[in-house]
């Protein structure tokens, strides 16, 4: 029985919700050395308690978005052939970066610089100045984008393990259906490698977000990815299953959470190693289970937060930087300037979504939108491989 996907546009919308909350609260919390890209400045006044519930988004926040892009691929590679999806990854994925690295990026690190005092002239006196070196030490970079070129060389390095499992993988498929039909907690088997990379990586390789010696980080988010394409792949029995096992992810998420807090600050590296995947995994499951069994809803509301969803990403940490500058040392309560900043946010992005980036051909283009196929036409673009703005489950069928 064929079923329309609307959850995982959901699931995709809320998590970037999240990311915009989580992203507004590290101007409020200290802990920046637990962060790749943070605010160049801080509030006047911390707000300790918040680390707690960032600190617990963190474990799945972000491996979410991998396996969400990993689906996207699956329904993508379904109709597309080598040469096909890899244009298209072009298109949504490197254009959208350059964009950010010239025009979106810029106006942070100059911020930054004139916060740290090193620079002292208009921004456009500035902008040249931007190609002379990487940042952090010169000021060329990708910051918030770092998502599109991790996305878009896993997506290259994995296409030819997509298109041999599309093309010649009917036995491993069909045993990947039966293990399943069997006990959804088959949907547990990527905790397995997870668990090997936090073992030998994790300690060798803190994360950067450049690239550059990353590799906990690129192989971890390597493995949501295929995961996520492998589990789409398998069709109507992965939605059951996630449905199916939604209470106990989410009873051995909370049990792994709590043994992260009660392990932290002790000598247990080991442990922390073992259940630090299995944490994750099980919010992944848990979100997915939940959001499989109430969001697969079609809406109106989903159909337009589908489209924005890209170039709110591209935009949304530009704007909560400059909101953060102006709003630091007002003697005003924190709550008052995060209601401020997440207003602010969520209003300038739709302003310039709605009245600019989305009329304009050339902007849709830079910022990831598919061209309108007339001027009547309002629809999302199905969800792709980038899981921000993809040709989603939601735009096909599950097999």
């Amino acid at each position: 029985m064929s079923e329309r996907r609307y959850d995982m546009d959901w699931i995709r919308v809320i998590v970037f919700d999240i990311l915009i909350f989580w992203h507004v609260g590290l101007f409020f919390v200290s802990w920046s050395d637990l962060v790749q890209w943070d605010l160049p400045m801080k509030n006047n006044v911390q707000v300790g308690f918040l680390a707690t519930p960032m600190l617990f988004i963190r474990q799945w926040r972000l491996p979410i978005l991998f396996v969400v892009s990993g689906m996207g691929t699956s329904f993508s590679l379904a109709s597309k052939n080598g040469f096909q999806y890899l244009k298209d990854r072009f298109l949504r994925l490197f254009v959208p970066l350059l964009c950010g690295i010239f025009v979106v990026i810029p106006p942070q690190v100059y911020l930054e610089r004139i916060l740290e005092g090193t620079v002292n002239a208009s921004f456009f006196a500035y902008y040249p100045s931007t190609f002379e070196g990487i940042y952090p030490e010169g000021n060329l970079s990708w910051g918030h984008l770092w998502f599109l070129p991790y996305l878009l060389l896993m997506s290259v390095a994995a296409l030819p393990l997509f298109l041999s499992l599309r093309n010649n993988g009917n036995r491993l498929i069909a045993h990947g259906k039966n293990l399943l039909e069997k006990s959804p907690l088959y949907l547990y088997l990527p905790v397995i490698p997870l668990f090997v990379i936090e073992i030998i990586l994790e300690s060798r390789f803190p994360l950067t977000m450049a690239l550059k010696d990353d590799w906990y980080a690129f192989s971890f988010y390597f493995v949501c990815l295929v995961a996520g394409f492998f589990l789409a792949t398998l069709g109507q029995v992965t939605w059951k299953s996630f449905v199916n096992v939604r209470y106990l992810s989410l009873l051995a998420g909370i049990l792994a959470s709590l043994a992260l807090w009660m392990l932290s600050g002790n000598d247990y590296a080991f442990w922390i190693h073992l259940v630090k995947p299995l944490n994750t995994w099980s919010w992944i499951l848990c979100i997915f289970g939940f959001g499989s069994k109430y969001l697969n809803v079609k809406s109106k509301i989903l159909t337009y937060r589908n489209q924005a969803v890209y170039p709110f990403y591209i935009l949304h940490f530009t704007i909560i930087i400059y909101l953060g500058f102006l709003l630091m040392d007002l003697p005003m309560h924190y709550a008052w300037k995060m209601l401020i900043m997440l207003i602010g946010t969520y209003g300038i992005s739709w302003i310039l979504y709605e009245f600019i980036i989305r009329r304009i051909p050339l902007l849709r283009a830079l910022f990831g939108l598919k061209q309108k196929k007339n001027e009547n036409d309002n629809t999302a673009y199905s969800m792709d491989a980038s899981g921000l703005n993809c040709e989603s489950p939601a735009g096909r069928r599950s097999r």
